[in-house]
């Protein structure tokens, strides 16, 4: 899946359909690849065949590399009807994340369903920058605020790669009770404290951290016909959008980041595409940040936002680590 805002629709007519099943010949891994991967295509999905693999890997409970080493194998009927209808939801374009119910992110395994918005690989990098910085500044039990977590991919990772104490938020009540449920999973729930509420509003005025990271909404407005439809049909548009040019949330990290960071710590934000100067000059406007810099994903696009609390703010106070029973 692509990134918010990067991808438009497109369908393609096919003849095909999932409730046409010819029994004159067996229905070997190979034959029902290729003609699902077909079906798919001609409902506008180019990962047809890659999705295809996914979906029968699922069902034979097996790798998608052990299907290449098996094609002339007959599936039973049994193993059919569980197919069909895993297909026939792909055709309509709902996530093939929804559909498996899991998501890789980084180390982890997140179990992933409608209502929470997936993780995208690109976010990966934004965890590697929070991270490197932990090493690089030798930061002692890291302490990390993760805005707007949604599955807990950001948060489990610091937690899981680091040891970090993190507290994850969300506004949503549905993001919150899967963050927790992988938590519990990865066995990490006694590093991370979840709670509901919009950007800061549940954060005591009290609490520092080390680091705050978010992956927030930035998806304009005007760009939802933009959206593929796995996206805009399907995952939650408080997760994508963020008002008329997409920088409402990021305009309030911005605004408070500096009074929950610890002198000279590191906020850590992804963006949209053409938004990193822009969020760039919102920080160093701001007076309460330096060493503002925008970092590139893989694929070369301007991503990421990083920015340190001035040493010298006021209201960034040097106090001692929090101790455990603080976050």
């Amino acid at each position: 899946m692509k990134s918010r805002g990067e991808s438009h629709r497109g369908a393609v007519v096919s003849s095909a359909s999932a409730d046409q099943w010819s029994d004159s010949d067996p229905w070997t891994l190979l034959r029902l690849i290729l003609w699902s991967s077909e079906y798919l295509e001609g409902k506008g999905l180019s990962s047809g065949r890659l999705d295809a693999e996914h979906l029968l890997a699922h069902v034979l409970g097996t790798g998608r590399l052990q299907l290449y080493m098996d094609f002339e194998r007959p599936l039973k009927q049994e193993e059919l009807n569980q197919f069909r209808p895993l297909l026939k939801r792909r055709a309509s374009r709902e996530p093939l994340q929804y559909i498996l119910g899991c998501q890789p992110f980084r180390e982890l395994e997140l179990s992933v369903y409608p209502g929470v918005l997936i993780p995208r690989p690109e976010t990966e990098q934004l965890v590697d920058e929070v991270l490197a910085w932990f090493l690089r500044e030798e930061v002692d039990r890291p302490t990390a605020l993760d805005v707007g977590t949604g599955s807990g991919a950001i948060a489990l990772s610091l937690a899981a790669e680091s040891g970090a104490k993190v507290v994850a938020t969300d506004i949503s009540s549905v993001a919150l009770g899967l963050a927790r449920s992988n938590a519990e999973a990865a066995g990490l729930e006694a590093l991370i404290e979840f709670r509901e509420g919009r950007i800061f509003e549940p954060i005591p005025a009290t609490d520092r951290f080390d680091a705050i990271v978010s992956n927030p909404p930035y998806v304009r407005e005007v760009d939802e016909l933009l959206l593929e439809p796995e996206v805009l049909d399907w995952e939650p548009r408080e997760a994508l959008f963020s008002g008329k040019d997409g920088l409402d949330v990021i305009r309030g990290l911005v605004a408070g980041a500096f009074q929950y960071l610890r002198p000279g710590g590191l906020l850590a934000l992804e963006v949209g595409l053409g938004q990193a100067r822009e969020v760039a000059l919102l920080l160093e406007d701001s007076g309460h940040y330096t060493d503002v810099r925008i970092k590139r994903d893989h694929a070369t696009l301007e991503r990421f936002v990083i920015a340190h609390v001035q040493m010298g703010d006021e209201h960034a106070r040097a106090e001692q680590p929090l101790s455990k029973g603080d976050v």
